[in-house]
């Protein structure tokens, strides 16, 4: 095996890089790490979301109703291959949240599987511990939380729209790496209503202790929301200005 001169790297890195090299291929230690890494990034993609530990944690802790929703996919195998049934609740789902009677609320958080289950199971609740309380001091009126199952990021506007909701914020797992199996992206949208595209929305990615922080995350995701109450947009007109060190006091 041939070391490489970069590999003080590693020391600031998750991703391959010196890796060193037996020939022409990787050491045979780093290709079964690598093939470890593939696993888990295949694993995550078909975890399943935990909707009893996110509704009880919801509901005794934080005092927040849930509501568990469904999109249009039968099974995980649809949700791969038709990604457009996966931004639209099913028909049973449609209907409650339409006969549900619901009041105007200033944000609707909304929690799906999206490509990593795993994520959202193990970084949606930690962020909304430390956001609630923010919110609740600014006195906003918090629709209840709905978990969605084979969701994609576009429902969350479906949902929100029929909760009269002015803001959403969907936290949803996304694409799986092979050194980032667990990361959660939030998205947020003013106005949500179903139909919208990604230029309508503001992106936080790679929610994770290995990432953005759960701290630095609720604090972008505040600034966001402030902003977006105040100026009433988001997507592509809402330019993230939040300055460095710019924090927001607990």
């Amino acid at each position: 095996m041939q070391n490489d001169e970069w590999s003080f790297l590693q020391n600031y890195t998750s991703a391959r890089i010196a890796r060193g090299r037996a020939g022409h291929s990787l050491p045979t230690n780093e290709l079964l790490k690598f093939q470890a890494d593939h696993a888990r990034a295949r694993d995550a993609v078909y975890s399943e979301l935990d909707t009893d530990l996110l509704k009880n944690t919801l509901e005794t802790q934080l005092l927040l109703e849930t509501i568990l929703l469904e999109s249009k996919v039968q099974n995980r195998q649809e949700f791969l291959q038709r990604p457009d049934r996966g931004r639209f609740l099913n028909e049973d789902s449609g209907s409650f949240l339409k006969n549900r009677e619901a009041g105007k609320s200033d944000i609707c958080f909304v929690i799906a599987d999206g490509l990593s289950a795993k994520a959202v199971n193990t970084h949606a609740l930690p962020v909304l511990e430390k956001l609630i309380p923010h919110l609740q001091k600014l006195t906003w009126k918090i629709a209840p939380v709905c978990l969605v199952k084979q969701g994609r990021v576009a429902i969350g506007d479906e949902i929100a729209f029929l909760l009269k909701a002015e803001i959403v914020v969907i936290f949803i797992g996304e694409r799986p790496g092979l050194s980032s199996p667990d990361s959660m992206g939030a998205y947020l949208t003013f106005k949500p209503q179903a139909g919208l595209t990604d230029e309508s929305r503001n992106c936080i990615s790679n929610i994770r202790p290995e990432g953005l922080n759960y701290d630095f995350a609720m604090q972008k995701l505040l600034y966001l929301l402030t902003e977006m109450k105040s100026r009433k947009l988001s997507g592509v007109n809402l330019k993230d200005g939040m300055e460095e060190g710019q924090y927001i006091e607990d």
